[in-house]
């Protein structure tokens, strides 16, 4: 068996704090092989920066994935050019910095496929990730049996409906971007696991990671607030994902919600 535990956005400083706090304690107490991580709001809580992408890799986490605001920043940009262990949608156009996939391995040399995929509806105008994850699944066919997905999408309906899609054909697809964990983790019939959206790492006394009285604000307005990352009850969110290694189905998906430790 194969265990990968999938971090939720990690939102500012305080989600990264989270990291240096739990993230250990987390691998050992699963007996973690491979830690995944969505980074898109690492750097005070939009895109990345060189600095950021070194420090969550430096705490442990093996790969890291991204969503629509890893371009928020430039220095992200280089991010993606230059660190392998860093994913940007891959149904961006080709041209675009960064790449959508890759194949990991854990520290027993098992090799894992991660594939990044970011949504349509109510967000961009990109590439199908229908279309685009079978386009993927056909490229790394033979590499790995164990095939993790992050989706990055808005919609409920279309992470189900890209669960359903891909359904026996990867070990897992964990949904990313609402910041709000869902209470829909299950491993579905063709033996993978799912759930809507992972939640973030960051302060829960919030409102979805940002200062209450800003979004506030930005609501009663609808004027350009510029927003900043609250620090109040931070909260570790992820998923732990047990797979089995000899086909790459999941058998068992579990929460994990972990406060700060003190």
């Amino acid at each position: 068996m194969v265990k990968v535990l999938f971090i939720g956005d990690i939102v500012g400083r305080p989600g990264r704090r989270l990291i240096s706090d739990r993230l250990a304690f987390l691998v050992d107490q699963f007996q973690i092989d491979l830690t995944v991580a969505n980074a898109e709001n690492a750097a005070a809580g939009f895109g990345l920066t060189q600095d950021v992408v070194a420090e969550l890799l430096d705490l442990g986490i093996d790969v890291l994935t991204t969503g629509n605001h890893v371009w928020d920043k430039k220095d992200g940009l280089i991010c993606l050019e230059q660190e392998a262990k860093l994913l940007r949608p891959a149904n961006y156009p080709d041209d675009v910095p960064g790449r959508g996939h890759g194949i990991f391995q854990t520290s027993a040399g098992i090799p894992i496929a991660i594939m990044n995929l970011e949504g349509r509806v109510f967000m961009g105008d990109l590439d199908c990730p229908f279309r685009k994850a079978d386009t993927l699944l056909q490229e790394i066919a033979g590499s790995a049996k164990i095939i993790l997905v992050d989706f990055h999408a808005e919609a409920t309906s279309e992470k189900g409906a890209l669960g359903a899609f891909l359904d026996g054909r990867v070990s897992a697809l964990i949904g990313t971007h609402t910041h709000v964990q869902t209470a829909d983790e299950r491993v579905l019939p063709g033996g993978t696991a799912f759930i809507s959206d992972v939640g973030m790492s960051g302060a829960r006394d919030s409102v979805i990671g940002i200062r209450k009285e800003l979004s506030i604000q930005r609501f009663l307005t609808q004027l350009p607030v510029k927003y900043e990352v609250a620090k109040h009850d931070p909260v570790l969110c992820g998923v732990v994902v047990t797979i089995c290694e000899s086909d790459g189905r999941a058998l068992k998906i579990e929460r994990v919600q972990m406060p700060a430790s003190g």
